[in-house]
């Protein structure tokens, strides 16, 4: 039997300021009411987003867990509608004090598109198709 793919875990800094962040693009997370250091949001597609706490991840889960430095490790990839909703969102983002690490762009792939970084630097990239002619 193979193995289902069906969560992503994210290690936070603090949970309200990540909850926070990924409400402006749409995501609603459930702060776990046994351990308030965990959250989770149902994604299309059976897909579940899971938000740990530093402090829960280091102590209850994984012994000597550390913060990783350096570049974003990962990238959650948000598809918009329009162009103009990437730029919208990306000046909404970089406006409410988060960091912009590529302005949004026609990429030669065929697609708007921008990278923000989470509150904890996690690359969020925001795209959309370009029109075709």
């Amino acid at each position: 039997m193979n193995p289902t793919f069906n969560s992503i875990d994210i290690v936070v800094a603090d949970i309200q300021t990540s909850i926070a962040f990924y409400a402006r693009l749409g995501l609603e997370f459930t702060v776990d009411e046994t351990y308030p250091d965990h959250a989770g949001c149902d994604l299309p597609n059976g897909i579940h987003l899971m938000l740990d706490t530093e402090k829960f991840r280091g102590s209850t889960q994984t012994k000597g867990w550390s913060r990783p430095s350096g570049d974003p490790r990962n990238f959650l990839a948000f598809q918009f509608d329009t162009p103009a909703a990437v730029d919208a969102k990306y000046a909404e983002l970089t406006g409410a004090g988060h960091t912009g690490v590529q302005e949004p762009w026609d990429a030669f792939w065929g697609m708007r598109y921008a990278t923000v970084l989470d509150p904890d630097g996690n690359g969020i990239d925001l795209y959309c198709p370009l029109p075709t002619e």
